[in-house]
């Protein structure tokens, strides 16, 4: 039998049983805003009722139906539907428990932002297809690399290709590359100026011969036994061989165009690549970068982040180059190639606008440390949607990064390609 905390007998004290029912009344009338939610993403609201000491809520009725539950005084839970949703709350007054009465109150689910965008499949039959995501896991040198590559929102939308591509091998002589590529989306064949630029340079380095050559001079600068003439003369040429590389990419879209009857232009695609070996003294990382995609590495304590590529960005649109682009082979090429030399790192990144536009917002952030804890933060799952990439227990995390790249933000639906080194 449940006990009231008071026994209360109505009809012997008339004033108590007014206050009770006026308390229970200004309860009803109390006006209540719940916070909003959002269908497929998490809920939580802590229901107050410091105004209403002698009020208690027994339970709150149709909650279930939208994927919610009232436990401990709060809603909480994933909405499973959009709706203006009535809840009708069970409460009664501590001197009168045997008398349920019931306060409605409102609830309103907002549609995912996410489910407003179609996801329209590309056409299998169309010429130089490409699955709408790609994604990568395994090692390079003595680290890991995990890659992902998404379609795009606004690309969904309208059914076209995605045009951000990339390439990782593992190559003689304990050598390892890794290439990202975003297609232009003003050129009709990007989708496969990407995926051709990023398998042609991977291709070119795969050559025994080639990377011997660059290894003997690459021994040849960090050397303290030869002259700084002939440790000079040794980078120039490592540049040459880079050079060389970047040069067969142009002139195998260059080949591509005239095999398909279209322009170059055609297959405008950024390009950045780096091309990596663990030697006695160090990590050398050789890298190239056309186009508006960053390459960065951070150290060891995640105390300094470094920028290894120029970019070419501007307040318009034409500040972007592309690999396509005959006006980009000059003097000044020489200054889009990077030698580097750490003891170790904790983390190389290659990345594309799609990433670096919602998550860093400028360019300058990408030189900024605080930036990339952020980053890395949010990879680590403090995002809305909880996506967690695990970096120490790895099984799987190429799907992992694959879904996190998934994330909504407004304004920004362009492709999405990441790569990481570990």
């Amino acid at each position: 039998m449940k006990i009231p905390l008071f026994y209360f007998d109505g009809d012997k004290d008339p004033k108590r049983k007014s206050i009770i029912h006026q308390e229970k009344e200004d309860f009803k009338d109390a006006h209540w805003v719940l916070k909003n939610a959002t269908s497929g993403k998490f809920y939580e609201f802590s229901v107050k009722m410091a105004e209403f000491p002698n009020i208690r809520i027994q339970n709150i009725r149709n909650l279930e139906e939208i994927g919610l539950v009232f436990e401990n005084s709060r809603i909480f839970g994933t909405p499973i539907t959009n709706t203006v949703h009535d809840l009708d709350i069970e409460f009664f007054h501590t001197e009168d428990q045997d008398n349920i009465d019931i306060k409605r109150v409102q609830l309103f689910i907002n549609t995912d932002p996410k489910n407003l965008w179609k996801n329209i499949p590309t056409d299998k039959n169309a010429d130089f297809y490409k699955d709408d995501e790609a994604s990568f896991y395994g090692t390079f040198s003595d680290k890991k690399i995990v890659v992902a590559s998404k379609r795009g929102r606004a690309h969904a939308h309208e059914g076209k290709f995605r045009e951000d591509d990339f390439a990782v091998n593992i190559l003689p002589a304990e050598w390892n590359i890794v290439s990202v590529s975003d297609g232009a989306g003003s050129a009709v064949m990007s989708r496969a100026g990407s995926e051709l630029v990023t398998a042609s340079i991977n291709s070119f380095f795969s050559s025994e011969e080639i990377l011997h050559d660059i290894e003997k001079n690459i021994h040849l600068v960090y050397s303290k036994k030869h002259s700084t003439q002939e440790q000079n003369e040794a980078h120039q040429n490592i540049i040459r061989c880079l050079y060389e590389g970047v040069l067969q990419v142009h002139h195998v879209l260059e080949k591509t165009a005239l095999e398909n009857n279209l322009s170059i232009n055609d297959f405008h695609a950024t390009l950045i690549f780096s091309l990596v070996k663990k030697f006695s003294f160090g990590y050398v990382i050789l890298s190239f970068g056309v186009g508006d995609c960053p390459i960065n590495i951070i150290n060891t304590d995640f105390s300094e982040v470094k920028l290894l590529n120029s970019m070419d960005v501007g307040e318009f649109s034409g500040g972007t180059r592309f690999i396509t682009m005959k006006e980009i082979f000059n003097d000044q090429i020489v200054s889009r190639f990077t030698i580097t030399c750490v003891e170790d790192f904790s983390y190389l990144v290659l990345m594309t606008d799609g990433i670096y536009d919602p998550k860093f917002l400028t360019e300058n952030k990408l030189e900024y440390i605080e930036s990339w804890n952020a980053f890395f933060k949010d990879l680590n799952g403090g995002n809305e949607d909880q996506a967690q990439v695990n970096f120490m227990n790895d099984t799987g995390i190429d799907q992992q990064l694959l879904q996190w790249t998934d994330f909504w933000s407004r304004g920004n639906h362009d492709d999405r390609t990441l790569a990481i080194i570990y």
